[in-house]
């Protein structure tokens, strides 16, 4: 999952994205209203945490300036505006979710966690496609029933494949949350990473659509 991290303090905002990243996440940390605003409107991430107090331009307007222009990123909110008719105000606005600070970051994970169920249409932690299963919030992999050790990238290339087993996931949708929008990606590394997740579970697990991208059959072998 590709998120999008909207956070003006800066220890905070770094305190997040340690926390996130070591969950499997890619996250891309914005600072500033304008930004994010920018960002959105691409509809390059996953999932979005917006806090509401931003220099340049408030949390709250870039969110109704985003859902006006029918971005359906789902958005956490993260604020210390907690009084009823503020929270109101955010869900009325195209919150998903609302988060109060300060809040425990474990808090924060399950929430992402659950609002990327919602978002797929699962209905729990634990992804299971043929021999390969998957838990979300513990990082484990197994196939074959054979625990599997795979890096932060690989694993969330994994949960990316298994989500939508049986369909294709084009190869720029892929780059784009596995790498998000800070980093320079070279022209094979999407490919490497395919080739050493192979290589740990089988070849046949992940098929090329030459061209297009790549997918997880349902029953893989």
């Amino acid at each position: 999952m590709h998120i999008i991290l909207v956070e003006d303090d800066p220890q905070l905002g770094a305190a997040i994205q340690r926390a996130l990243e070591r969950l499997a996440y890619t996250v891309s940390w914005l600072r500033n209203g304008r930004e994010a605003l920018i960002a959105l409107r691409d509809e390059t991430a996953d999932l979005v945490l917006l806090d509401l107090g931003l220099p340049g331009m408030d949390g709250l307007d870039v969110l109704v300036e985003v859902r006006r222009a029918h971005v359906k990123t789902p958005v956490i909110v993260m604020t210390a505006r907690d009084g009823v008719q503020a929270r109101v105000h955010g869900l009325d606005a195209g919150a998903d979710d609302y988060l109060i600070k300060p809040f425990h970051l474990d808090e924060l994970g399950a929430r992402i966690r659950s609002l990327g169920r919602r978002s797929q249409g699962l209905a729990a932690n634990r992804i299971e496609v043929g021999a390969l299963a998957l838990d979300m919030g513990t990082s484990q992999v197994m196939f074959r029933d054979e625990p599997v050790e795979l890096t932060r990238r690989e694993f969330a290339l994994l949960q990316i494949l298994m989500e939508r087993a049986g369909r294709l996931v084009r190869r720029e949708s892929l780059i784009n949350s596995l790498y998000g929008l800070d980093n320079v990606v070279g022209n094979n590394a999407l490919e490497v990473l395919i080739h050493t997740l192979r290589r740990k579970l089988s070849y046949d697990t992940v098929r090329t659509v030459r061209g297009f991208g790549y997918m997880i059959p349902r029953d893989p072998a």
